[in-house]
């Protein structure tokens, strides 16, 4: 009986399994299921006159109402734009101007990649890269305010501070006011 049961069992799922699509059913084609798509979005142009396009996107930038003043920075095929705002602006409204300059520069074909920031402090610092570039350092100017960027960025960790004249042991803590020897 039980052999009965397992062989019936077997019968079925390989029925089950083999069955064919019938003669009504639609054909289902892979290739007739496939969605094809084309890509839409601008390709990237290679910058040749760096100096020329950070004029242009410092321009665009500019001719938004509310930017005071606008740096820009072209290093590869990329642009970073720093944009100088009120002080006293809100920071609704700074987003806002923030948006408007990157729809601007969306419309440019070399400003379509830029990167748009309304930070003071990288405002400045954009601007003396410009500066050093200008006056012929751009390595030297670059990598002196990027290391300021990233000191500025990297937390100091009190766990991380090690007293190079003292290196005795852990009883040392004990030593600076707490009663527990």
């Amino acid at each position: 009986m039980r052999l009965l049961c397992v062989l019936s069992l077997v019968l079925t799922l390989a029925v089950g399994c083999s069955q064919a699509p019938k003669s009504g059913a639609p054909s289902q084609d892979t290739n007739q299921r496939q969605v094809k798509v084309q890509q839409i979005a601008p390709q990237k142009l290679e910058i040749k006159d760096s100096k020329a396009v950070a004029e242009r996107l410092e321009s665009l930038a500019t001719s938004i109402p509310q930017v005071e003043s606008a740096h820009c920075v072209v290093f590869g095929n990329t642009a970073v734009v720093g944009i100088n705002l009120r002080k006293d602006m809100d920071r609704s409204r700074v987003g806002t101007v923030k948006y408007s300059v990157a729809e601007a520069l969306k419309k440019d074909p070399y400003g379509v990649n830029a990167i748009v920031t309304a930070d003071l402090d990288l405002d400045q610092r954009l601007r003396n890269i410009r500066d050093n570039v200008r006056a012929g350092r751009p390595i030297t100017g670059f990598a002196e305010q990027m290391a300021d960027i990233m000191g500025r960025a990297m937390p100091q960790l009190p766990r991380d501070i090690r007293n190079p004249q003292d290196n005795t042991g852990p009883n040392d803590a004990n030593q600076a006011g707490n009663p527990n020897p």
